[in-house]
């Protein structure tokens, strides 16, 4: 019989919404080589490449009467074409021309009848580049069994994809609606042990959520007046719509590690230092009200080469107007976590060869989405990605932004990758609420001009924690 959802697959099925769908998505930035790139081209691609991700092939059958988790099954009429699409910007296209489009993209639910993935080929950038954007449902991707597509296509060389094989599938008979019931019915009974293990698995998993966020020192996190004293700013904590927008910062990581080095605390202390001092300047420009006192709690999963993906809670403190206190406000609450603690089992993820930021940006989503949106007002995810070039089908990667879903009541989302000495910012967010999240990305630039200053001028002295690399 087919394989069945893993209850939180299922889950991530069952949360989707109008307003907060729970797909997640990449936008990566390409070089044209002289010999060019087209549409046929990354289509055979995929097919050289799609064997390595089987459940890109499945789609998901409901068990009639609902009496079970649905199951994955071959999709008899799988389409390549369908899922590899092709749009263009007119040239030369702009980055806000292709963030716009993205937003569109984005905005849109995946059919639920077919595999639940899309692909699209964007050609028209300006400096002879061309994007790919993928969409990818939580559900998909595990991790475990299933990588995100973007993973399998990447190369560390120029080389190409002509050594793959072409591939052999042929989509398994699909199980009739008796077959399904039958398996339903007889599944406890034929493996009563099974049933036991897995109800075990899944409460620990999310008993293993809350006590992640528990340790070192975040009691109050599990507490009902913590929840109920609010997350965040209502600029961000709001009733969101179905439509995005999508805005993309490139900074350089050097100078993130420059300020790490002479102010203390680790680079993703920094980064944080860095989204907290923005959020005060944007919200402070459009007349918002900023008290000294105020904060937004941030969910933070954190991806390293130690552990795939860890999160805690950190209360940004954006009332603050002293970055250096800032820093030291966040370095002090960072070091309070255990960043080993709360993987989520992914360690084959780092091992492998290709792109792994992108699945470690959807385990993140994973991560999450099964935490109630109350607890925080922010998700930020923040990968490490290889500092070396990749390449596509011998087609240089530029850059590479993730595209973070939204909470129910949360306006926006911040996802992060560092790659090839850049650090490269996704700023996700619902469409009413934030008409001006292009002034949000430029107020990342301004806070790291800020700290720059800062360290340049011999703050190091004041070193808030011990160097951390």
């Amino acid at each position: 019989m087919p394989e069945r959802l893993a209850s939180a697959d299922a889950a991530y099925l069952y949360r989707d919404s109008p307003g907060a769908p729970t797909h997640v998505g990449t936008v990566s930035i390409f070089q044209t080589p002289a010999q060019g790139f087209d549409h046929d081209r990354l289509v055979r691609l995929i097919r050289q490449r799609i064997p390595y991700v089987p459940r890109y092939r499945k789609r998901i059958r409901e068990v009639p009467l609902g009496i079970a988790r649905p199951v994955w099954v071959d999709d008899s009429q799988f389409d390549v074409t369908y899922h590899v699409r092709r749009s263009a910007l007119p040239r030369p296209g702009s980055r806000r021309q292709l963030n716009e489009l993205v937003s569109r993209l984005m905005s849109r639910p995946l059919d639920r009848a077919r595999p639940l993935w899309e692909m699209y080929l964007i050609e028209g950038l300006d400096d002879g580049c061309f994007a790919i954007v993928t969409k990818t449902h939580q559900a998909l991707v595990d991790g475990l069994v299933a990588l995100d597509i973007s993973q399998v296509l990447m190369d560390e060389t120029d080389v190409g994809s002509s050594h793959f094989d072409a591939d052999p599938w042929r989509p398994a008979a699909e199980p009739t609606d008796l077959e399904l019931l039958t398996a339903a019915l007889s599944e406890p009974l034929a493996h009563p042990q099974q049933m036991l293990a897995r109800a075990w698995q899944g409460g620990e998993e999310v008993l293993g959520a809350f006590s992640d966020l528990g340790r070192r020192g975040w009691q109050a996190v599990s507490t009902a007046a913590d929840v109920a004293r609010g997350a965040g700013h209502g600029s961000l904590s709001r009733p969101i719509g179905a439509q995005r927008r999508f805005a993309t910062v490139d900074l350089p990581l050097a100078e993130f590690q420059q300020i790490h080095r002479q102010l203390g605390g680790t680079v993703n202390d920094v980064i944080l230092t860095v989204i907290a001092g923005a959020l005060r300047s944007w919200l402070t420009g459009r007349g918002d009200p900023v008290e000294p006192s105020t904060c937004i709690r941030a969910l933070i999963p954190i991806s390293t080469t130690d552990d795939p993906v860890s999160a805690f809670l950190v209360d940004l403190p954006i009332g603050e107007p002293d970055p250096i206190v800032r820093l030291r406000r966040i370095s002090f609450e960072s070091t309070q976590y255990n960043t080993s603690a709360g993987s989520v089992g992914a360690q084959a993820i780092i091992a492998m060869a290709g792109f792994g930021p992108a699945t470690l940006h959807a385990l993140s989503a994973r991560l999450v989405t099964r935490l109630s949106s109350r607890m925080y007002a922010l998700a930020v995810t923040n990968v490490p990605g290889p500092q070396q070039p990749l390449y596509v089908s011998g087609c240089r990667l530029h850059a590479s932004y993730p595209v973070m879903p939204l909470g129910q009541n949360q306006a926006l989302s911040i996802g992060l990758t560092s790659y090839a000495g850049g650090v490269h910012f996704g700023l996700n967010a619902d469409r009413d609420s934030m008409a001006d999240i292009e002034d949000l990305g430029g107020a990342l630039g301004t806070a790291v001009d800020e700290l720059s200053r800062l360290a340049h001028d011999g703050t190091s002295r004041m070193r808030l924690v011990p160097e951390v690399d």
